[in-house]
Order: C-alpha cells, then structure tokens, then sequence
C-alpha cells in the first residue's frame, strides 16, 4: 500500500514553503509559451545570426601587444612585399642518396612554376646543400586569412610533387606550411567535437536514465542551448572587442554539453523526488526547481566569473576563451532553468517510463543505497579518511616533479604533418632553425652594427640582409635550434638583450620563433594573473553561498589539492603512455581555470544541499550524510559525463587539447568520486557545527517558534 505524502517519506523531507493555488492549467499554458518561444526565437537565430562562434578565419594566438616580434609584424607590413615569410619547399630522395644531374635539372625547372604562386618570384631559386636536399622558397603573405594561406600552401605541394620520379620527393615546410597544417586540425572540427559531444552525452544520459524516451530531453534541450551560444558568441564577440578563433569554439561546445548536462542531472533527480511526494507534477516541478536553481545559479556564477577572468589576458585566444565560454555557461543556465523545467514537466510522469516514480516512494536521501552506506563508512572513520585521502592527492600531485612546460613546435601534433616531416629532413642538413629563420629590424643607419653584433651570438648560425624601407633594414637569422625549444628561447633572449645594446639601433627581433617565446612569456603572465582571480572569485561566491568562512576556505583547499593531484597524474600518463615532452605553455593556466571553476560545482550541490537539510531541521552531521545520499548518484553521473566530455577534446590531434581533456577528465574524476565522495563529507564531519562558522544556521533551526 502506497503512503500519502503526509507519511514518513514526506516528513523526512525538507520543509517547503505552500506553492500558490490555481491549479494546473496557468503551469500548463506557461510551459508552452517558453518551449513556443524558444522554437521561434532559435528559428529566428539561425535565419539571421552568424554561421558559428569564430570571429577569425586564422587559427592560433595573436601576438601579445607590445611584445618585439609585434613590433616587428608591424614593421614588415610596411615593405613592399608586405609581412611575409617563406614556405620552404625541401627535396630529397627517399633513400638518402644525393641528388642526380636529371633531379637537379627537374627541381630548377618546378622552381620557375612554384615561384609563380609567391610574391618574390625571382626569390625561389634552388639551393643545393650537401648534395642530398635542395631547398626553394616561396614567400607569402602572413596575414593572408587561413582559408587562402591553406589553399596557396596546397597549391604549392601539388605542384612540388607532381610527376616526381622515384625516389625524389618534395615536402613543403616553413612558417606557413604548419599555419596550414594546423588550420587543417581544425577543418570541420566544430562538426567532430559536436557529434562526439553529443554522443558521448546521449550514451552516458541513457545508462543514467535507464528509460527510452527521458535521455532525449536534456538531450535536445542542450542541443539547443549549445546552438544558441555559438550564435551569440559569434554575434556578441566583435561588439565586445574579442576574438574566438576555432579551437575557443570547439572548447565552447565542450562547455556547454558539460555544464548543461550537469544541470539537467540536478534537476531531473529532485524532480524524480518530488514526484514521489505529491500527485501534482507542476507543483513537483516547482518544488525541483526551487531546490535545484540556487545551487545551479552559484556553480553557474562561480564559472563564469571564473572564465571573464581571462579578459585581464594578453593573449587575444584566452581573451576571446573566456569570453565565449562565459557566454556559453549563461545560456546553458537560461536553458536549463526555464527549457528544460517546460519540456520535463508536460510530459508528466510517463517520461521516466519504465522506471516511474510513484507517490510514497521513499526520496534518495531516505534510501538505503550505496551512497548511504559510503556515507556511514565515512561517519565512522572521518579522521582516518581525511588522513587518507589527503595521502592519496599527495602522493598524485607527486607526479608532477620534474613536469616541463613549453612544447616545440615539431611536437605540437599527434599525428606528424608535412611540415614538420620537411623541417626534419632540412634539419638533417642545415641548422635545426632553417625552417624559422629569425627577422631582425633596425634602424636604417645601424644595419651593419645589428648584423655584426648578431653574428656574434651564440646559438646564432648565419645572419644575412634582407629588404629595406627608408626608415628600416631588416635582416634573417638562422639559429642552431630547432623553433620553440629551450636553447632557441635562450638564444633569442641573448640576441635582443645583445642588439638592444646598441646605441640609436632600435633594433628588435621577431619572427615564428620569436612569435612563440612571446607568446610562452604572455601566457606566464596570464597565470600569474588569473590564478589569483579565479580563486578570489570561487571563494567569494562561495561565502555568499553559504554564509561562512571555514566551509568555502575548506572547499577551495580541496578543489586546488584535486588540480595538482589531476596535473600529476596526468604528467605520468603523459610521459608513460603517450610520450609527450612537455605540456604546451597554455594548459596548466586553462586547466586550472576549468577545473576550479567547474570542479567546485559538485562541491556547491553536495554543500547546498547539506545546508538545505541543515536548516530543515537536521544537525550538520546528519544533513550531510543526508546529502551524500541524495546528491550522491546523481554528482557521479554529471562528473564522469563531464569528465567523457573532455576527454572528447583528444579527436583533434593537436596534443595542446589532448592534454587539456586528460587533465580536467583526471581532475573532475577525483573531485566527483574522491573529493566530493570522501574528503569533504569527512571534513564536514569532522568540524561540525564550526563548518558553517560564523554562520550558525542550527541554531537558526532551534531558534524557530515551534
């Protein structure tokens, strides 16, 4: 026999405020409006919004402002030609023997068509070194839109290779060869990630379910959401004075599926709850969403304040990230709070078929599933497993000894592209910089002082003049190291340190090399910033949350053990399994940031929750273990969905998103099955009433007239 919500179920339960009489037609009508609603207005997105999120048809970061290989772009741009730099086109033979008279002949011959795709013709002569690779370079523009670099770059491998005779081979390097390769990544990108995405949710929203019908609504309903932030990043970033390039488009729609999807887990599990406790689905439906939407609207805050932190950026592709993922956290918020309560509830009950939630049924937090047991093994033990756990981030943060940033440009891909297969061929047989040589600009009157004092430095293996204007004499310098290792930064610190020197010179060092030194150093300087804010921000929130000091100061000491263990783990993995070198000079900052920002969302629906309970009559001990029971099934689902998520960012084989989802994958696992699981129930535990200090809402609670 079924109990009525007066019995027991329903006087364990939180106390609620009445829901307004009126019966279920207004609820009814309101829930069509929206869904009507949403319909048009995505309707009338898409006929006269943008295509997508991007804003730029070039991939990569935009040089830091006022960094010297800026300075530099700028200069060049003033030449005749323009800034330009040379894609290489290096031939060789597949068995290393040095070239023939006939393949000589050959080569010239193709250099006369390959120059013809350049600015310089007469600039694509041959050059033969040691006999065994000859090399022709054909200049082009660098600020040429992706599309055009890509289709100039193809053109220019076509015919290179056309009709060689084995065993002679062209490959095509230089500066513009790998801008090509790396706009290749992220050719249809949006439309990999997006279905990866989309599966991935679609199969982890189905196991949840367990129903053939309810894992179609989130579904569709962050679907929708995720549409929606790309039109309006696209349409707001310009406004905003931001760029979103492809890969901040492709993180975007990683965003929005996890957050979005997490939101819909909490308030489909209070929802299936409060069906259990009234016949009425509207009324249940208001109940969910009273309990649900403060929870939802702090994590939701706390990530995107977390990400606008990223406009105190230099790097315009941090700037132009956190921008498009703030954007894309708000609407998923706005879609799951006022879409997805519409499209939950006038289905009614039949939605959760075959696993209907019937009136009486005990709530999550009165069953006795494997959340509570945990919860009990917890409460037994709660210094052993705060000793425990702690152990446990340690020794993984301990992986991270020894961890090196800053990736050569060679090792940026998982799979090697042309590019780098030519620059190791010329590296064979010529110094490892060829591919990237340096540009140095001067002052007109002090070329020869500049070219003197830059032969002179180490690590420099051939300086020779280049254009010049009125005003300025450029020049190219070979260095000995390949472009973005650590013996080509040192030697590009002793050249400007040397050449600025110079008394009246100006002199300045830019180029692909130079490029990427400034933009590791604009990305140290973005860590240094934002790290602080992000944690000054998520502390803050969490105060005005919760009302206390010790639980957020608590809270945020977890979710920071959590990065470090998930970074250490990650470096081993890195080094053991896929052999990566180093982690590229942006993750760490944009690891973090997801991270802490995303990582302490479990935290707030556990802790939320556990205050919930705590003011509802329960002492603080009981309210979380309460919590854990009732939180703790559908937390684990959100964090491992948004952990397979992440882990979707490695279908592109750019090794900086690959690290990027391992990293915040690892990270929102411990979070979801240690930290949120153990380590924070027993610190709860273990501190009581203090946990809420100088709150003290227990004796709110005892305060109250009964």
């Amino acid at each position: 026999m079924s109990r009525s919500p007066a019995g027991p179920a329903r006087l364990s339960a939180p106390a609620r405020p009445p829901v307004p009489a009126g019966g279920p037609g207004r609820p009814r009508a309101t829930a069509w409006i929206v869904l009507l609603l949403t319909v048009l207005g995505l309707g009338a997105a898409f006929a006269l919004g943008p295509a997508d999120a991007t804003t730029t048809r070039a991939t990569g970061t935009a040089l830091p402002a006022g960094s010297q290989s800026a300075e530099v772009a700028e200069i060049l741009r003033a030449l005749p030609t323009g800034a330009a730099a040379p894609a290489i086109v290096v031939y060789s033979t597949t068995d290393g023997s040095p070239l023939t008279d006939a393949q000589r002949t050959l080569i010239t011959e193709r250099a006369t068509a390959l120059g013809a795709l350049g600015l310089a013709p007469e600039a694509a002569r041959p050059r033969t070194v040691q006999d065994r690779v000859a090399t022709v370079a054909v200049l082009l523009r660098t600020d040429a839109p992706d599309d055009r670099n890509t289709a100039t770059v193809d053109r220019i491998r076509r015919t290179a290779a056309a009709d060689l005779p084995a065993p002679l081979r062209a490959e095509v390097t230089g500066g513009p060869a790998f801008r090509a390769d790396i706009a290749q990544v992220f050719a249809g990108a949006d439309v990999s990630l997006l279905i990866a995405t989309a599966s991935v949710v679609a199969v982890l929203l189905l196991i949840t379910y367990r129903s053939p019908v309810l894992w179609l609504v989130p579904l569709l309903v962050v679907g929708a959401a995720d549409r929606t932030a790309g039109l309006l990043v696209g349409a707001l970033a310009p406004h905003a004075g931001v760029v979103v390039d492809a890969s901040a488009a492709g993180i975007l729609s990683v965003l929005v599926f996890g957050a979005g999807t997490d939101y819909a887990l909490l308030l489909v599990s209070r929802y299936r709850d409060e069906l259990r406790l009234t016949d009425d689905r509207f009324t249940a439906m208001a109940r969910a969403w009273r309990g649900t939407a403060p929870a939802v609207l702090a994590s939701g805050t706390t990530v995107v304040l977390s990400l606008l932190t990223l406009l105190a950026a230099q790097l315009t592709g941090n700037r132009g990230l956190g921008f498009a993922g703030a954007v894309g956290i708000l609407t998923a918020m706005a879609f799951g709070l006022l879409v997805l309560p519409a499209a939950l509830v006038l289905p009614g009950r039949r939605l959760f078929w075959p696993l209907v939630p019937e009136v009486g049924e005990p709530v999550a937090a009165d069953r006795r599933g494997v959340w509570a047991r945990i919860g009990r093994a917890v409460a037994g033990h709660p210094a052993r497993t705060v000793a425990a756990g702690s152990a446990v981030l340690l020794l993984l943060a301990s992986g991270a000894l020894g961890l090196h940033t800053g990736l050569a440009q060679s090792d940026s891909f998982r799979r090697t592209p042309e590019a780098v297969l030519g620059q190791r061929t010329l590296a064979a047989v010529q110094p490892a910089g060829s591919a990237a040589p340096l540009t140095l600009t001067a002052a007109r009157g002090a070329a020869d002082r500049v070219l003197d004092a830059a032969r002179q430095v180490p690590g420099v293996a051939s300086v020779t003049q280049g254009p010049a204007t009125d005003r300025y004499a450029t020049a190219q310098a070979v260095l000995t190291a390949a472009p973005g290792t650590a013996e080509s930064d040192r030697t590009i610190e002793r050249l400007r340190t040397d050449l600025g020197r110079i008394p009246g010179a100006g002199a300045l060092v830019g180029g692909q090399s130079a490029e990427a030194y400034d933009t590791a150093r604009a990305d140290a300087h973005d860590t240094r910033v934002v790290v602080p804010l992000v944690l000054a921000i998520v502390l803050a929130v969490l105060v005005l949350l919760l009302r206390a000091l010790v639980a957020p100061v608590l809270l945020v000491a977890t979710v920071i053990a959590s990065y470090f263990a998930a970074l250490g783990a990650s470096w081993l993995l890195f080094r053991t399994a896929y052999h990566f070198p180093a982690l590229d000079a942006n993750v760490p900052l944009l690891s973090f940031l997801f991270l802490v920002a995303l990582g302490v969302d479990y935290n707030i629906f556990l802790i939320a929750r556990t205050r919930e309970d705590t003011l509802a009559g329960h002492d603080t001990r009981r309210a979380v273990l309460r919590a854990l029971a009732s939180t703790g099934g559908v937390i684990t689902s959100a964090g491992i969905l948004l952990a397979a998520v992440f882990a979707v960012l490695g279908v592109l084989p750019l090794i900086t998103l690959t690290q990027i989802g391992v990293i915040v994958g690892i990270g929102v696992l411990l979070d979801t099955l240690l930290v949120r699981t153990v380590l924070v129930p027993a610190l709860v535990l273990l501190t009581g009433r203090r946990f809420w200090w100088p709150g003290r809402p227990e004796d709110r609670v005892a305060a109250r007239p009964r």
